[in-house]
């Protein structure tokens, strides 16, 4: 670490890559290498103002009103410099390119192209398991890395960020960027006076977190274009919050993320969730980390060992984990230790994705001790689920199904339940993990629940399952209702040797194939029987379940299911005839089918 500081901002840069690659270093390299520091000598301000005066084409003076006479901050690439418009007089962070800073990258380049062909000559012939490709891996950098120092596209992601970010996440600010004055080298935008959000008090931490967190969410499972290096200098709490409560800077190091990872990514939270570990593998090989032919049993069942203490609680992982409750590192770290028998790479996305995950969380344990990152993040996914799993996002409506149904496709009331709970921010945990057929603590009421399935937010699940699941429900609750309320009719007394009331035949219409009703004589519990076959043992359940259901819909929860069905088959008899039944809930209530 320290012989990479001294060799300058290339090293740095290359080493704080190498700092969250676990399929490149070990992780007591990958620790040491974590602590690597921007940290090189300032260069004059008189060179500074030379750049800005090239740059601009005229003195600075007759930009800036103001300019401080020494840097407010140095880095590896970089001054910044505090300034005032003379145009408006607006304050502005003037950021200035080290001089001679892309001569200096190049050659620091062209010597580790030569010594990463090396290194991959080496480690073909000495694991020959292990599949990334070192030179691919150095090259993908180096553009990322010239990218970087083109400090128009620095304002371009700023640019973009402001007005994208701030339009979806209330409370988020983006600096503003002054376009006409940024160049290669340059990049002027407005300047907040604030406090690093990791020097905040605790609780002021722990308020922010939650909307960190989203803007975070967001920008990798919505946008696809999410800030990579959000380390505690660049997360500000301004002083005038009238802008916003949390500020986002320095856009330089930006990531993407295409809609099908992004999509595999909430695939892969929900067969954790559903212990599926096959699907689980599969997800692995879709994001690049697994070869195609891959041993998958392997896989499966490594994956199995290290996830399952965090699912269930327990066990020699768990006790660790829950010494860091948030400690999404320490579950990424068991996993890539347990894949290194296994040929794996990690996409360049992941790698920086994980090193944005594990600062927030960071951030976050210092205001909550008990903070617990999946668990914080799902309600955003459940409401990703609830609200895009139509057709327009086919990735998103099959990890949807997957959740929701069983194996056979039929909808899971109390999991449809439980998301919606969840998605309202109410999410019950199992180990350190969601549980999607646990019940929350505090769960919203079933009122609460239809009302959220009913709007906006949750028009796709509506739209995309429930509806589709309508008719069956239905179905399956007039069957029910009717065979109960017809068990209940008295029967009159008969002799040994005649048959009961409900066995004689007695006029009646019944359909034919080609949709028309012709009149016959049948037993009335024939035509019951007709009319409402039993119901299986897997029909009862999920009847059951909905009964449930509709009884909360209606407030009738305090009744009990018998009563509701014997309730429910005169309404909804009245109702297929063209009439309107009212139902009476509790202590006299009316809950009218109209209302559902």
């Amino acid at each position: 670490r320290g012989i990479m500081e001294e060799l300058g901002p290339t090293y740095i840069k290359a080493g704080q890559m190498m700092s969250v690659r676990p399929d490149v270093l070990g992780p007591r390299a990958m620790a040491e290498l974590a602590g690597l520091q921007d940290a090189v000598r300032r260069f004059p301000s008189d060179v500074a103002r030379e750049a800005l005066r090239q740059e601009l084409g005229r003195p600075p003076e007759e930009v800036f009103s103001e300019l401080s006479e020494e840097p407010v901050a140095a880095a590896s690439l970089s001054q910044v410099y505090r300034g005032r418009l003379a145009a408006d007089g607006r304050e502005v962070a003037v950021k200035v390119q080290r001089p001679q800073i892309l001569e200096t990258v190049s050659k620091d380049l062209y010597v580790l192209r030569r010594a990463a062909e090396v290194y991959q000559g080496v480690i073909d012939r000495v694991l020959p398991q292990q599949r990334t490709d070192y030179t691919a891996l150095l090259n993908e950098w180096a553009i990322g890395f010239y990218s970087e120092l083109d400090f128009l596209n620095e304002a371009k992601n700023q640019a973009r960020m402001r007005e994208e970010l701030m339009a979806q996440v209330p409370g988020i600010y983006v600096p503003e960027v002054v376009m006409e004055l940024c160049t290669r080298r340059v990049v002027v935008t407005e300047w907040i006076d604030g406090v690093k959000l990791s020097e905040c008090e605790n609780s002021e931490i722990k308020d922010l977190v939650a909307l960190g967190q989203e803007c975070f969410l967001v920008q990798l499972l919505r946008m696809g274009f999410f800030h990579a290096d959000p380390h505690p200098g660049n997360l500000i709490r301004p002083d005038d919050q009238s802008k916003g409560k949390l500020a986002l800077i320095d856009f330089g190091l930006i990531a993407r993320i295409s809609e099908r990872d992004r999509e595999t990514i909430v695939s892969c939270i929900v067969h954790i969730a559903n212990r599926d570990f096959a699907a689980l593998t599969e997800d692995f090989v879709q994001l690049g980390m697994l070869p195609p032919d891959a041993d998958r049993a392997k896989v499966q069942g490594l994956a199995e060992r290290v996830l399952s203490p965090y699912l269930y609680g327990g066990g020699g992982v768990a006790s660790a984990f829950q010494n860091t409750p948030g400690g999404f590192q320490a579950l990424t770290g068991d996993l890539v230790s347990a894949m290194s028998d296994v040929p794996f790479s990690v996409p360049a996305y992941f790698a920086v994705l994980g090193r944005a995950v594990a600062v927030l969380e960071g951030i976050a344990l210092t205001g909550d001790p008990s903070y617990r990152l999946v668990l914080e993040s799902y309600p955003f996914v459940a409401r990703e689920l609830a609200s895009a799993g139509g057709g327009e996002r086919p990735g998103l409506r099959r990890a949807l199904a997957e959740l929701i149904t069983s194996d056979g496709g039929q909808l899971q009331p109390r999991r449809l339940s439980n998301l919606i709970s969840s998605a309202m921010g109410s999410v019950a945990a199992q180990g350190t993990f969601f549980d999607p057929d646990a019940v929350a603590e505090d769960p919203p009421d079933l009122q609460q629940q239809l009302r959220f399935l009913l709007s906006e937010q949750g028009r796709a699940l509506r739209e995309g399952f429930v509806e589709e699941e309508a008719v069956e429900a239905a179905d399956l609750l007039v069957r029910q209702a009717l065979r109960r309320a017809f068990a209940s009719l008295p029967v009159p007394p008969s002799l040994p040797f005649l048959p009961t009331a409900n066995q004689l035949p007695v006029p009646t219409l019944l359909p034919t194939v080609d949709g028309s009703w012709q009149p016959a004589l049948a037993a009335p519990a024939k035509v019951v029987e007709m009319a409402a076959p039993a119901l299986s043992p897997q029909e009862e359940v999920y009847a059951r379940g909905m009964s449930d259901l509709t009884a909360g819909a209606l407030g009738l929860e305090d009744i009990g299911v018998e009563a509701v069905a014997s309730r429910l088959a005169p309404a909804l008899v009245s109702n297929a005839a063209g009439g309107s039944t009212s139902i009476a809930g509790p202590a006299g209530t009316q809950g009218g089918l109209e209302e559902v």
